[in-house]
């Protein structure tokens, strides 16, 4: 059951983030709404209402005309909208990073623009059909063509609209605040508030023992029949399976990991061997792909951040306000982060036998993933250096565990060493100092 919830909730994603998603639910919605609105022209007497005279008047050649024009006019407008959408991505590729695409693609309002003005020149084109223009019986849909006119009227300030949002969605300070927003529902999932770890410490210290004494023995290792990026992990059906078979398996990967095919997925202890059909549905808890996602992988956007930063710190951009601004954001998101619970790598099943042991993920992880490359590549930046120490002071006044404190220092030592060899101004390297001193008084008070 939870692989195929797993598979639905993957599907969907990769549904609902694709560029044509809007634009297909949209037009069909132009294709329901055209037959409704044949229909009430069919039905309806509409000289026999008050509101005639705001309505369509003309001859059916004269509405062959409206409906021909707005829908030539339409299809001109979708095709400079996806150009324009077109010259954004590209624009983005080069300065924020090809991995922010996805972010562009599943904008919903280039989505529902595209979508508005593909659906009026759907409904226009069906409409066209059901004009009669000889025969005794001449049939001119007054109401279908009159709603075709207010449609034109909406498009023209939906164009407007996507001038305006086009324009401003490529500004860096915008796109960064985007992605800290997607980071931060990312973290609320996969983080989500009163969530506690499963074991306590004294359970946490004998599953580690029996996880020691169990790494001693040869494991039957299941292979990895493809490569790609670990996407998502069915953990209650590998669980089941454990549980089914007497086993005790160890997962080598976390989701975002690349994993190459032939190599080791998962690691059996307590079985000399088992059937093909049970290393199969080992495999199939595993779902692989071409590139990485955020279905539960919560360094994907904290990387995504990274990326915009080091763009930015490129010679060929050299924007450090861009840079310093993602430190701001990336800060944030590890002070959520830091007052939550992460999850334990080892899963028992009802009768409290270890069954399923996880790659950890923690804290320091986290951290590590958001700082160190920043602070790799911005070690000439003075503002950027300083900002780190900044943001590491914020997040260690939030500290409350000593991994936490021990991570940060190892982040802040780093950042000063490195400092002291990469700056050659003596009251630049002061004020790192300075900020490092700040720093450690923090963290002294813990």
């Amino acid at each position: 059951m939870e692989k195929m919830k797993t598979k639905l909730f993957y599907v969907w994603r990769s549904i609902s983030s694709n560029f044509w998603f809007i634009p297909v639910l949209m037009v069909l919605l132009a294709v329901g709404l055209s037959i409704i609105m044949q229909e009430i022209d069919k039905r309806v007497w509409i000289q026999s209402y008050p509101f005639f005279d705001l309505l369509y008047a003309g001859d059916p050649e004269g509405a062959r005309s409206v409906l021909t024009t707005v829908a030539s006019s339409m299809i001109t407008v979708a095709g400079v909208v996806f150009s324009l959408t077109m010259v954004v991505l590209t624009l983005a590729s080069s300065q924020f990073g090809p991995r922010l695409l996805r972010n562009f693609m599943s904008d919903r309002g280039n989505q529902i623009v595209l979508g508005t003005f593909v659906a009026t020149f759907i409904y226009c084109l069906l409409i066209l059909q059901t004009i009669k223009t000889t025969g005794e019986e001449k049939f001119t849909p007054s109401i279908s063509v009159s709603f075709a006119i207010v449609l034109a009227m909406v498009n023209i300030g939906v164009f407007i609209y996507f001038i305006h949002h086009i324009s401003t969605s490529i500004q860096a300070d915008r796109i960064v605040a985007k992605v800290f927003g997607e980071l931060e529902k990312d973290l609320q999932r996969l983080f989500p508030e009163g969530r506690k770890c499963m074991v306590d410490e004294k359970k946490q210290r004998e599953l580690l023992q029996i996880f020691e004494n169990v790494k001693n023995e040869s494991g039957l290792t299941t292979i990895a029949p493809q490569s790609g990026y670990l996407r998502t992990i069915a953990e209650d059906s590998l669980l089941e399976i454990a549980k089914q078979n007497e086993l005790i398996l160890h997962v080598q990967y976390h989701p975002g990991e690349f994993i190459v095919a032939g190599g080791s997925l998962v690691l059996a202890y307590g079985a000399k061997d088992f059937e093909e059909e049970t290393s199969g549905q080992i495999i199939a808890c595993f779902r692989l792909g071409s590139q990485r996602t955020p279905d539960q992988d919560p360094e994907f956007a904290i990387h995504q951040l990274v990326e915009v930063a080091l763009r930015a710190l490129s010679p060929g951009i050299n924007d450090p306000f861009t840079a310093i601004t993602c430190i701001d954001y990336l800060g944030a998101a590890l002070c959520y982060l830091i007052h939550k619970d992460f999850p334990t790598q080892f899963h028992c099943d009802d009768e409290g036998k270890l069954r399923l042991i996880m790659q950890p993920t923690n804290f320091t992880g986290m951290l590590n993933a958001a700082f160190d490359q920043i602070r790799q590549y911005g070690q000439t930046s003075v503002a950027v250096t300083i900002h780190l120490l900044e943001a590491l002071k914020t997040i260690a006044a939030q500290a409350r565990s000593l991994e936490q404190y021990q991570s940060i220092l190892r982040q802040a030592e780093m950042i000063k060493r490195m400092s002291e060899t990469a700056l050659y101004e003596k009251l630049d390297k002061k004020d790192v100092k300075n900020r490092y001193l700040d720093l450690l008084e923090v963290l002294g008070e813990l």
